[in-house]
């Protein structure tokens, strides 16, 4: 049973066009403490209009959806989130299909993760609250085809463009970035360059300002991209 509610809820909007799998995330979600639904929506247009009046702190997106679908609109509610006030919401996607177009489209876009529909309960709850604590969630399988798809678009020793922004960080964030992109977690980041799990945070909260991404997820990305992570998921030595 419920208890009383921590002074810190999380508030979800549940995006999803079948209404009983809606439904059951709706009820799992309000079952939690920390947790609570401020919205529901049936596809991606409702959702962006719901994101912008209701402000939730992780928006659960199925992919699938008629009018708008879910990457796109992802893309939108960040679009609008940057342009207004306060953080924007982190986005997890949910999904049936683990397809390699939907994880490259869906990152880059700003999403926070990726969470199957068959993810049992307590699985479902976790990745909404690290999410929300600013993780970003890849699933083996989802890190597997990301990696596999640079493979396939990088020829062997082809150089990769170094972004420009990329020179605006320091050594030390450049690192941090690096070994996010391996997706190491903060504590395994922490541990392997010798500072705390809050340093890490602090790194790459500066990194993603100053490389204007929304998501550590963007940020996995764009090491893959820069060159800073070689297609295999290794730290490249260039």
């Amino acid at each position: 049973m419920k208890g009383e509610r921590p002074a810190v809820t999380t508030r979800v909007l549940v995006v999803d066009d079948q209404y009983l799998i809606r439904a059951g995330i709706v009820g799992l979600l309000e079952a939690t403490d920390g947790m609570t639904v401020v919205g529901e929506a049936g596809d991606g247009e409702e959702a962006v209009a719901q994101a912008a009046g209701l402000r939730p702190d992780v928006i659960l997106m199925d992919i699938r959806m008629p009018r708008m679908n879910g990457i796109d609109a992802a893309r939108r509610i960040l679009a609008d989130a940057a342009e207004g006030a306060g953080p924007p919401p982190r986005i997890l996607m949910l999904t049936t299909f683990d397809l390699d177009e939907y994880v490259y489209r869906a990152l880059r876009a700003g999403a926070s993760g990726f969470i199957l529909k068959d993810t049992g309960p307590k699985r479902l709850l976790a990745a909404v609250a690290a999410v929300a604590g600013g993780d970003a969630l890849f699933a083996p399988s989802v890190t597997r085809r990301l990696v596999e798809a640079f493979t396939r678009t990088s020829a062997p020793g082809e150089p990769v463009e170094r972004r420009p922004e990329i020179e605006q960080l320091t050594a030390r964030e450049t690192e941090v970035l690096r070994l996010a992109g391996t997706g190491r977690s903060n504590a395994e980041i922490a541990e392997r360059l010798f500072i705390s799990e809050a340093t890490v945070k602090t790194h790459l909260n500066r990194t993603m300002a100053k490389l204007d991404l929304n998501s550590r997820a963007q940020a996995v990305v764009l090491a893959y991209e820069t060159g800073l992570v070689a297609p295999g998921g290794r730290p490249s030595t260039s």
